[in-house]
């Protein structure tokens, strides 16, 4: 098999193309881009695969700069090993080089790697991702608008922009008046499309039972994502015993293991999946799988990713039962995707069928507009 010769890692400032709040702080806006580490790996028979991870240590512990380190001087080594084909030897090799604690151990840096291991793979193999993952079941994926935390003015106006829409996820963040506010204005437009609530860890069980009243009489509201504190998951528990809205663990639950847990102490409803916290498109399967056989229903989401990681997840969501519109929201609030070939009608993303991934990466800008890693 065509071993890898070379690891090449571009951390990126990508715009947005419009302003985008958590409840755990600011993602990026027209003037503050946001940074992505891509990365390019090589065969000895000169086939590429590409990868990439946003950074945001408003979410996650894992910076640009520890992103880039990782896979440059701990992930390359090993890579360097390898073929594309062996990505369970590489996460084996990873985790004992650097070990992972009570969840994974650097799961962006190594989403990144994952990605690209998958891509180069299918174009060895001439197959698309979603072949060696078992298969899709579906051609398209309908997305979810994703709508910040904001004054009701902005989110009804973007809430009214995104109309072709199936959902909308509405960010809350930790203010049970405005957070009502804003979730009332979204709701007067959504015309009875679900409602998905995420409040990224921004609230106290008390004050959102405060918020769950002043929302009581709100059409159409599905779940709440993540209400309190990742580390606390008695909290999510006490939480479902608290309110009647069904309740969804995101940064509580990074991999399978994580969510097995939730699921002995009874803690969630549903679970939100995400390539770049489980460490690849494998391991977000495996959790999938879990959550499916537990009971939970899947969410589908990813974080602001660019056209690599955007299409690594239409492979894997492709295939799997989906609770509401997948919320891929790259597509909506960046300026650019830094790929060709992404079909997307609607509000609605064809699964891309070309070997690997199946897009064209603008790597002359990648390129060209990637920072010193000296510098980071």
């Amino acid at each position: 098999m065509s071993r890898i010769t070379a690891v090449e890692v571009f951390p990126v400032a990508v715009p947005f193309a419009r302003r985008f709040v958590l409840g755990s702080g600011a993602v990026g806006t027209p003037d503050q881009a946001g940074a992505v580490v891509f990365v390019k790996l090589t065969t000895e028979d000169g086939v590429v695969g590409w990868g990439e991870q946003r950074a945001l240590p408003s979410w996650s512990y894992e910076t640009a700069e520890t992103i880039a380190v990782v896979i440059k001087r701990h992930l390359a080594p090993i890579l360097l090993e390898l073929t594309p084909f062996d990505v369970e030897l590489f996460h084996a090799r990873a985790s004992r080089r650097l070990s992972p604690a009570v969840s994974n151990g650097f799961p962006f840096a190594r989403a990144a790697v994952d990605i690209a291991l998958h891509d180069a793979a299918g174009k060895l193999a001439g197959l698309p991702v979603h072949a060696l993952l078992g298969g899709k079941v579906r051609d398209t994926v309908p997305l979810c608008s994703a709508i910040g935390v904001g004054e009701p003015s902005a989110v009804r106006e973007h809430a009214l922009q995104s109309s072709d829409y199936t959902a909308y996820k509405v960010k809350i963040g930790g203010d049970p008046i405005a957070d009502t506010a804003a979730i009332t204005a979204v709701a007067e437009v959504a015309a009875g499309k679900p409602l998905w609530l995420d409040a990224n860890q921004s609230y106290r069980p008390t004050a959102l039972t405060r918020l769950m009243d002043a929302v009581r009489d709100v059409p159409h509201l599905h779940c709440v994502e993540q209400p309190v504190p990742g580390t606390d998951t008695l909290a999510l528990r006490r939480v479902r015993d608290l309110i009647s809205l069904p309740v969804a663990i995101d940064e509580g639950s990074f991999t399978a293991q994580d969510l097995a847990r939730t699921l002995r102490l009874d803690a969630a409803d549903l679970v939100v999946v995400k390539i770049c916290k489980s460490g690849g498109l494998r391991n977000a399967l495996k959790t999938a799988q879990v959550a499916l056989a537990g009971g939970l229903e899947v969410l589908a989401s990813g974080l602001t990713d660019c056209g690599i990681g955007f299409a690594a997840a239409l492979h894997l969501f492709s295939q799997l039962e989906l609770a509401l519109p997948a919320e891929l929201n790259g597509p909506e609030l960046l300026a650019d995707l830094y790929v060709a070939n992404l079909d997307i009608v609607a509000a609605t993303a064809t699964v891309p069928s070309g070997p690997g991934l199946g897009v064209e990466v603008d790597e002359e800008r990648i390129r060209a507009e990637a920072l010193d890693l000296a510098l980071l």
